[in-house]
């Protein structure tokens, strides 16, 4: 089909995807905003960062993964694809279980290494205990296994089974959180149920087309051999790094500001939430495009492939700077909504004018991360990654803290966003110029 016409048919499905999973995620914090305790919102911010690291996984196998699968139908080999796939879901599997039970077994030294404090060691626990413990595993395969339909061009089934499974989420927050009184530990649990249940989903999906689908969940294709784990791990990791340096960052924010309120963690929270939004089109649009740009890159269609980068650019760079607009305007309200405490609205307006204004640097930055991902490169991503989250933010905040105090932190992140950018712009495009 057209290029514009396949990249809409690709992107559309994943980004409303990727915002009903930050719906979901907004879900819980505005629930548990509703009980007005700072405490408890502060708990769910500074619980973020390790449930977040469940994303990371997922990426690593699942854009690791789905790369490959796409660079394997490109050329024919429907069999690599097969153990690709197997290799994907069983290994993240494994993985997930083994982080949620560390997660729970350090959670002595984990969580006040986070920032947590008396005040909201307690609940830490709880909301972890549910979605990491107990839910690590099916939160990594629901969002790995979307990555992986989606590298058979299945966007739509994918998004899906995401859609699904974020809707669940906002369904049964305020009844656990509200109607069992389980306050933060109800939206815990809500988050659990709802992706094992968008797991299942998946699983039943690829059982009931095995005719039509060339993934497979069969432990006998699982493999090692022919390159497939470090072609999986050495692209996928670029996403993984990302998230990790995220953590990274988001943890220092953290412990930064924890000296100066609770309330300035909660608002940073809250603004973070609201932000997400913009970063979940961008990275949708950025991350659906992927199997159409690595399909083409290995049938050596250079002229298709040029169109869908373009199309793909334009698209992100448009909705990303309305978004970053409309959120700058509409700052105070929307935190608001949130939670209707005085100090934590100031911190989360204040915050949320800050970080918002990254949003078209960081559509540029995910369409090339996404690219050089999708063609099979390794360390361009990866430099870029560490870049945007811990390479420039970190030292950054240390600096703002001491010149600006609180109020100059968040300015970290559109330092380091529009640095990461420059450097994506020197790397694409040489890139570019081969490609023509």
């Amino acid at each position: 089909m057209p290029v514009p016409r396949a990249v809409l048919a690709l992107v559309v499905p994943t980004v409303i995807s990727q915002m009903i999973t930050v719906l979901y995620n907004m879900a819980d914090t505005f629930f548990i905003g509703q009980l007005n305790d700072p405490d408890q919102v502060a708990a769910a911010s500074l619980s973020l960062p390790l449930f977040i690291l469940t994303t990371g996984l997922a990426n690593l196998f699942g854009i690791g993964g789905a790369s490959l699968i796409s660079r394997s139908l490109g050329l024919g080999d429907k069999e690599k694809a097969r153990r690709a796939s197997a290799f994907c879901v069983w290994t993240a599997a494994a993985a997930a279980l083994v982080y949620g039970l560390a997660i729970y077994a350090f959670r002595g030294w984990v969580l006040p290494a986070v920032g947590a404090d008396e005040y909201t060691y307690g609940y830490c626990v709880s909301y972890l205990f549910w979605t990491l413990t107990v839910g690590a595993v099916p939160t990594v395969l629901n969002a790995a296994l979307a990555h992986l339909v989606r590298a058979e061009g299945y966007s739509g089934q994918a998004s899906f089974g995401v859609a699904l499974g974020g809707g669940l989420n906002i369904l049964l927050d305020p009844v656990f959180i509200f109607g069992f009184h389980l306050e933060i530990t109800g939206a815990a649990v809500a988050t659990m149920l709802s992706n094992l249940i968008a797991t299942l989903y998946f699983v039943l999906l690829i059982l009931g087309r095995r005719g039509r689908f060339q993934l497979s969940l069969n432990p006998r294709y699982y493999s090692l051999s022919d390159g497939i784990p470090k072609e999986v791990l050495l692209v996928g990791l670029p996403s993984s790094i990302m998230n990790l340096m995220g953590i990274f960052s988001n943890v220092t924010l953290n412990k930064l500001l924890v000296h100066y309120s609770n309330a300035a963690v909660a608002g940073i929270g809250i603004a973070k939430k609201i932000d997400m939004l913009a970063f979940a089109i961008a990275n949708g649009l950025s991350q659906g495009v992927i199997p159409l740009i690595g399909y083409n890159y290995s049938a050596k269609n250079s002229q298709r492939m040029r169109e869908a980068i373009r199309v793909t650019l334009f698209l992100s760079l448009t909705v990303t700077t309305v978004g970053a607009v409309l959120l700058f305007t509409c700052a105070n309200p929307l935190v608001r909504t949130f939670i209707n405490d005085a100090e934590t609205v100031r911190y989360g307006s204040m915050f949320q004018r800050i970080i918002c204004i990254t949003g078209p640097f960081t559509a540029i930055t995910t369409v090339i991360i996404s690219l050089f991902q999708a063609v099979g490169q390794k360390g361009k991503p990866l430099l870029l990654s560490m870049l945007r989250k811990g390479g420039l933010d970190v030292p950054f905040m240390f600096l703002l803290d001491a010149l600006g105090g609180a109020d100059a932190i968040a300015w970290a992140t559109p330092i380091a966003d529009c640095g990461a950018m420059l450097a994506g712009l020197l790397l694409f495009v040489p890139l570019w110029r081969k490609l023509k």
